[in-house]
């Protein structure tokens, strides 16, 4: 059976068309690819542009700016859409960088601008292909985003003179642009609701992606309750946002919990058949050779080899380690914790300073 009998919600089926790559890039990468979705984003980091934007015309253009190289850390996508001003419509790109790593990168600010340029470049090189003159080039605005799922906080500013050991007498030259900037983790519930989008209740539910099952599945009762009382002009995003809980289930749930967590969302999702949809997203992923909670697995494999690495580097150091400290490290769950841990190994001079 192909993976197009297998659903009677078509849309999802562009979910599995990457299917190599990892559940947070794919998925958001999904997600965005419904213009009520970026207009939501683009309202919850500035919503004074909102009213300029006319999302309904809004178009993907398919192409990356990002190197191979750095594709397993972070993803992109770009926009093109109209900007409505007093003096008339001129065209926006909104170029968004989704980064779900959870080291942070410092150097953003400057990545953020060398994607940028590659995209003006890109528009220069069709400009002389097309042999338009050089007075009837106007490069296009581009509003950039990052997107960050990380957990670990995001400290570092994302502008080029953080990255700089400049005399104040020299930062005239140095290049400055705004760059809105979403940390999922680090924002307020009560922020990502605000603008009363199905979006923002989502990445409620994504903040506790990692919690306990409890705590999960009351995240999820709230925005089942939020996405049930939408009105019938919203019901492609409601699928859409169902259709995501589902995905986020079977991707980053323990396989125990999933008949638990799917029977809660079914409660709310009365217009969909959501057990019919999770057979057929279990079905397409052993059609495609990928076994759902892998990827948890593999999550749950780093954090193991993580404290390992701890517990080794503090008996290289130290030679012996007290029990205590060993029974704390194996009680971490945290990813980003586990790796703030390790840089700290890696610098202390006392076992006394890390117990601290």
């Amino acid at each position: 059976m192909s993976k197009t009998e297998h659903t009677q919600e078509p849309e999802i089926l562009s979910f599995f068309d990457t299917p190599l790559d990892p559940f947070p890039d794919r998925s958001t990468r999904w997600l965005f690819e419904n213009k009520e979705c970026v207009r939501d984003l683009v309202e919850i980091l500035a919503s004074e542009l909102v009213e300029h934007i006319d999302f309904s015309r809004l178009s993907q253009i398919n192409k990356s700016f990002i190197s191979d190289t750095l594709r397993e850390q972070q993803a992109d996508m770009v926009f093109n859409v109209p900007f409505q001003t007093e003096s008339g419509t001129d065209e926006l790109l909104i170029y968004i960088l989704i980064e779900h790593q959870s080291t942070v990168d410092p150097i953003m600010g400057f990545r953020v601008l060398f994607y940028m340029m590659q995209i003006w470049d890109s528009q220069r090189r069709g400009w002389e292909t097309d042999n338009v003159p050089k007075s009837q080039w106007r490069f296009r605005p581009i509003l950039p985003i990052v997107y960050y799922t990380g957990e670990r906080r995001w400290s570092n500013p994302l502008t080029l003179d953080a990255i700089m050991d400049i005399p104040d007498v020299l930062t005239r030259f140095v290049p400055k642009f705004d760059t809105l900037f979403l940390s999922v983790n680090e924002t307020e519930t009560a922020a990502l609701k605000e603008t009363d989008h199905p979006l923002g209740w989502l990445l409620t539910v994504l903040q506790k992606e990692n919690a306990d099952k409890e705590t999960l599945s009351t995240a999820m009762l709230e925005v089942g309750s939020y996405l049930e009382a939408l009105d019938e002009t919203k019901a492609p995003q409601r699928r859409k946002a169902f259709a995501y809980l589902v995905l986020l289930i079977l991707h980053r749930r323990p396989t125990e919990e999933h008949q638990e967590l799917i029977t809660l969302i079914e409660q709310h999702a009365h217009d969909m058949e959501v057990e019919n949809m999770a057979q057929s997203i279990i079905d397409i992923t052993k059609e495609q050779g990928i076994e759902l909670g892998k990827e948890q697995g593999i999550e749950l494999g780093k954090e193991q080899a993580r404290r390992e690495d701890i517990i080794k580097l503090l008996q290289i150091k130290f030679e012996t380690l007290p029990e205590t400290i060993t029974k704390k490290i194996n009680g971490i769950q945290d990813h980003s914790r586990l790796n703030s841990l390790f840089e700290k190994a890696a610098t202390i001079d006392t076992l006394d300073d890390f117990d601290e």
